[in-house]
Order: structure tokens, then sequence, then C-alpha cells
């Protein structure tokens, strides 16, 4: 159990809610299949385990996981538009005459709905954290609008849920560029290969380095034109790699070989003590791993009254 990416969420106010309380208020809204004319469906899943004795809720340490499926009907777009021209071109051969759009349109949404139940389901899932005494939820996902599914999918069946996306006080973006420009990484950190810098001016290019020394003459003639970096691949500790971007959110997070051993050392010869060993650790380096890039990034800007 080991995150690949990390979208970082701030508790404004404490969850007022043991895990118990948890388990039962996600049990009201289980993932389920799709009915025959539903686009999608959106639940809760056992984050570990199968069948129906598996909890809605993991805990270790004082960290919780959960997890959502969301199943989604496939109907590709060429499919139905080869129904519908094929639909009209056979009604404007037998009536002899001319199908306009509001027509069409209806052909299109009989069509729809005739292929639905015999469309493909595809379905992803998504895991978020929630370490309650730091007050945050880690969600495993590099796109917000995934994140924003889960939390207000849990916001619905909890009631309420106080978050907001953890800000900095100084702009990432301003940050990095100090950071290549410097050639100095923040304590605890260190630079890699990859970034991308992007022109400040409206019509402005963007430069993408992979595999290259970012402290080399070139990339700093670049930072001198007045680009600025926007992501950045950075490394802490022995512990992990990541790619950092301006909006704060963390992709292609990988631990290092020396933590996964430790997990499988802890975690002994059977798959629930690796699980919870692997989670435990995981949640443990995050800790102090965000801790520190907070700190490097000027420090949390947390609003008044939170």
């Amino acid at each position: 159990m080991f995150f690949k990416n990390l979208l970082v969420y701030r508790l404004t106010q404490p969850l007022a809610m043991d895990v118990e309380a948890l388990q039962l208020a996600l049990a009201t809204k289980p993932a389920r299949e799709p009915d025959s004319q539903e686009l999608a469906t959106y639940g809760f899943i056992a984050p570990y385990g199968k069948g129906e004795d598996a909890p809605l809720v993991y805990e270790r340490n004082g960290y919780l996981l959960v997890a959502s499926r969301k199943a989604t009907r496939q109907l590709p777009a060429s499919v139905v538009r080869e129904a519908v021209v094929a639909k009209v071109e056979e009604i404007e051969a037998q009536q002899m005459r001319k199908v306009y759009k509001k027509e069409r349109d209806q052909i299109k949404d009989e069509i729809i709905q005739a292929l639905m139940p015999h469309a493909f389901v595809r379905r992803s899932g998504t895991f978020a954290a929630i370490d309650l005494k730091a007050g945050l939820i880690l969600v495993n996902t590099s796109s917000a609008n995934t994140a924003e599914d889960l939390l207000s999918t849990l916001r619905e069946v909890i009631g309420t849920l106080p978050v907001r996306p953890v800000a900095v006080k100084i702009a990432p973006s301003a940050s990095m560029t100090d950071w290549l420009k410097t050639d100095k990484a923040p304590s605890g950190f260190f630079l890699l290969d990859s970034a991308l810098l992007r022109d400040t001016h409206e019509d402005g290019g963007t430069i993408t380095a992979r595999g290259q020394d970012l402290t080399s003459d070139e990339i700093k003639l670049h930072l001198s034109t007045g680009k600025v970096v926007t992501q950045l691949s950075m490394a802490y500790q022995d512990k992990l790699s990541f790619v950092l971007n301006d909006k704060l959110t963390i992709s292609r997070l990988r631990f290092e070989n020396v933590l996964k051993d430790q997990a499988d050392t802890d975690g002994g010869d059977e798959a629930d003590g690796q699980f919870a060993s692997s989670f435990v650790l995981m949640m443990l380096t995050l800790d102090t791993f965000l801790v520190s890039l907070l700190e490097a990034l000027g420090g949390e800007e947390v609003p008044q009254g939170i």
C-alpha cells in the first residue's frame, strides 16, 4: 500500500467521528454496478479485504484508509454517431424527406437508451488516507476532479466535511524557480533531472527538460529570460522521489526500496501484516515529508479562524 500520487487537503475543523461511526456512514453508499439506463455510479468499497465483512474503514496506528469506486458505462461516440447516421439515412430513403436537427437529436437519445444496457462498464478506484492527528486528508490521485468526487461523496454520507486544499505562503513556482537559479534545494531535498519551464508572457512558450542536468548553463539561460519553473522532479532524503507542480500536486510519487524492504520485514509473511506495515510506514514517511515540503515552500497558509 504505497500511494503513487498525492493531493493534500486540510481539515479546517476536527472530524468529530470515530471509526465505527465513519464505517456506518460509508455503508449508506456502497459501490454498485450501474442500472441498465445509468451512465455512472459512485460509492465506497473496502480498502483492503474482500467480501461483505471487509470493513469500509481500515485503521492502523490512528491512520484511516478509505476507498471509493466509480463505475461508468462506456458508450463510444463513434458507435452512437454511426447508428444515428444509419437511422437517419434509412428514414430519409424510406419516407423521402429530410431529417432535421430536432428529430436527429431525438433519434440519438433513443439509440443511446437502446445501446446503454449493452455498454461496457469501466471501473476505477481511488484511495484516501485520513490523518486525524495532523488534520489532513491525502488522496491518491493527481486529478482534482477525482479527489473532489471522493471528498464530496464523503461529505454527503457524513453530513459535513470541512476541508480545503493545502496552500502555502510562497507560490510554488517562485520557490522552484529560486531552487534552480541558486542550485540549492531546501534541506533534505535533492533536485533530480526533469522540469517544466514556462514563459510568463501570454504568448510565451514552454520548455520541457527530461534527463537533463538542471544546474546546467542551458537551464540558467532559460531562467534568465524570465521563464519560471512550473514542474520539478525531486527526491526527499533517501525515502522517496516525486514531481511537484505549481498547483501543489504531487505526482510520480515513488517510495524507495529501502522503505519497501522495511515494510516487508516488519509485516512478516502474511498478507495482512504486509498491508498494515506498508500503510503505516507510508503514512509515517508522508507525515515528515509533508511537514518538510510545506516548510520549504514558505510554510502553510492557514486562513484566520482555522
